[in-house]
Formats: C-alpha cells, sequence, structure tokens
C-alpha cells in the first residue's frame, strides 16, 4: 500500500482537513496520515512514499525530517516555492518534486498592490489614528507617477506588471533572463539592482531563493534605495539580509517596508520587526486566501492519479525529476 504524509504546520485547521479528507476520498486505495508538527512527523515520514507539504512548512525542521524520509519517491509542494525541499541534501535522490504553478498571480498581485497603496497611504498611521481617536489629515503618496521595480520577472510579475502600468507607474523589470513583456517599460539584468535601485519609489521582491538569490538585496543594495523608497517583499525571506534591512529601517534611511515572508517562521515574538513603525507585516499569505485549498486540490487530484498509474511522465509542475 502506499503511504501519503501530509505535513501542514501553518495553515488553518479547517484546511489541513479538508486537503486530507480530500485525499482519503478521491484515493481510498492508499494510507494517508496528517501531520502537524515536527514530534508528529517523525514516526510516520519513514514509511511515507508520498510527502504532501510546503518547503515554508518544514522551515529549520526540513533536514530533520527529510532525511528520515527513506522511502520518499514524490515530493507534492502545495505552494510555488521549493526551497528547504530541492535545497535540503537528506532528500533521497530518488524523491521527485512537483509545485503548484500558475494560479499565483492574481492573489500576489493584489498582495502587492495592498501593501504598495498601505505604505504610500500610511495606513498603519491610520489605523493607530483610529484606535487614539484622533483625527489628523495628512498627505498620503500616489503610486500614479511612480517607479515600481519587481525582482524576479516570471508568472506572478506577469500579471503585476500590467496592474502597475494601468495604476499609472513606471514599471521596471530585474532579472536573471530579460525578455520583452507587456505592461514593462523596460527590462535589467539583476547584476544592476544595486544601480537601477536608485531610480524605485517601490521595490516589489517576488524572486525565487535560490544560492544565487539569498541575501542578494545586501547593505549595498539597501543602501542604494531613495530615502523615500519602499521594500516589498512577497517571495522568501532569505532574499533580504534581515540584519541590513532592520539597521536601515532605525535609521529611517527608507521610507519603510511591508513583509510578508522572513528567514524564521513563524516569526518570533521578540524579533525587531514587531515594533517597527515603519514596517508592515503578514504571516506569509501574500498567496493564500480563503479559495486556495479548491485552487490546489485539482492539481493535488490530477497528479495523484497519475502517480498512482506510473503515469510519472504524464505528471505536470515537475521541478525535479526523481532518480
Amino acid at each position: 500500500m502506499i503511504n501519503v504524509l501530509i505535513y501542514l504546520t501553518m495553515l488553518p485547521p479547517a484546511d489541513r482537513q479538508r486537503c486530507l479528507d480530500f485525499v482519503k476520498a478521491e484515493f481510498p486505495q492508499v494510507k494517508v496520515d496528517l501531520a502537524t508538527s515536527p514530534a508528529a512527523a517523525e514516526p510516520l515520514i519513514g514509511d511515507a512514499d508520498i510527502l504532501v507539504t510546503f518547503g515554508a512548512h518544514l522551515g529549520l525542521d526540513a533536514d530533520r525530517i527529510l532525511s528520515r524520509g527513506k522511502n520518499l519517491k514524490w515530493v507534492l509542494a502545495l505552494g510555488t516555492g521549493v526551497d528547504h525541499i530541492t535545497d535540503v541534501p537528506s532528500l533521497r535522490s530518488e524523491a521527485m518534486v512537483t509545485n503548484m504553478h500558475g494560479m499565483h498571480g492574481v492573489p500576489m498581485t493584489e498582495a502587492a498592490v495592498l501593501s504598495m497603496l498601505a505604505l504610500a497611504r500610511e495606513m498603519p498611521r491610520m489605523l493607530d489614528n483610529q484606535k487614539k481617536h484622533h483625527w489628523e489629515r495628512y498627505g498620503a503618496r500616489l503610486l500614479f507617477g511612480k517607479t515600481v521595480g519587481i525582482y524576479g520577472v516570471g508568472a506572478i510579475a506577469e500579471v503585476l506588471g500590467p496592474v502597475c502600468k494601468s495604476l499609472g507607474m513606471t514599471v521596471i523589470g530585474i532579472t536573471s533572463g530579460q525578455r520583452k513583456l507587456a505592461g514593462f517599460d523596460r527590462m535589467v539584468s539583476r547584476e544592476a539592482l544595486t544601480t537601477i535601485i536608485g531610480e524605485l519609489d517601490h521595490f516589489v521582491i517576488l524572486t525565487p531563493l535560490t544560492d544565487a538569490t539569498r541575501n542578494s538585496v545586501d547593505a549595498k543594495v539597501l543602501a542604494a534605495m531613495k530615502s523615500s523608497g519602499f521594500l516589498i517583499n512577497l517571495a522568501r525571506g532569505g532574499i533580504v539580509d534581515e540584519a541590513a534591512l532592520i539597521a536601515v529601517l532605525r535609521d529611517k534611511k527608507i521610507g519603510g517596508a511591508a513583509l510578508d515572508v522572513f528567514e524564521h517562521e513563524p516569526l518570533p515574538a521578540d524579533h525587531p520587526f514587531w515594533a517597527m513603525e515603519n514596517v508592515i507585516l503578514s504571516p506569509h499569505i501574500g498567496a493564500f486566501n480563503a479559495d486556495y485549498m479548491s485552487q490546489v486540490l485539482p492539481f493535488v487530484k490530477e497528479n495523484m492519479t497519475r502517480f498512482l498509474a506510473g503515469d510519472v511522465a504524464g505528471m505536470v509542475n515537475v521541478v525535479r525529476q526523481g532518480g
């Protein structure tokens, strides 16, 4: 019998249960277990043939868990990112990895626009004044006429770029693979990041976390930002040097930041970001939404049907072939 382990730590309980119930109902021929913590996963992962999870949920426990997956044949990532999966040396070479691709453009675009508007219009200041019953009028900044740089030009940026353009923004793509794309005024290479960032009013990070992008937004890049510039990170925490970002935010060297992802998740309660008035935090929910499980479960069904039928060649969103 095929053993499936669903490992979900940061989803609402109802969504975790829905995923479990779906797999059980659609594939009664497999044995399915749900684990919501490393301690619960450890006694189950050794027998698992299939692991259903998010890379971010594995997080710092990835090596500890995956090293015990001696029978793993397939890791099904329920998100786009496969960091903490494909970059973990202990993941057996025979294990295939798939992800979810092409469904995050709309929610991530909405998250990016929300972040830019919230920063430009000082939404935390508004909410703080509301709590204090304090009436204060001030001049909010517009997005119209501003320049946005999108770091990482993939499927999400293809949706975000034209939306930013429709708001009257100049749109610059920062990418390792330059190409002409609707909604972008121009493209520059990733190597030109330090040079181009001084032009940006909003710097939106969407690039995957790889060896090449880890800490690529470092102290040098941050020092080159406009003093009024805003940083929005919807990608992965490891792309930004957090110590360097904390320093420029504390010293008010940039306008502020909206952060959805962090080096360590959940963000520790004593982390400096929590207390910074020029930072807006969200708990890694850029792509997550009330309909997320409805969006991903059809992909789960399609790939699991093909996998169980031995049609590995027909599986979709394959990031790494098994050895």
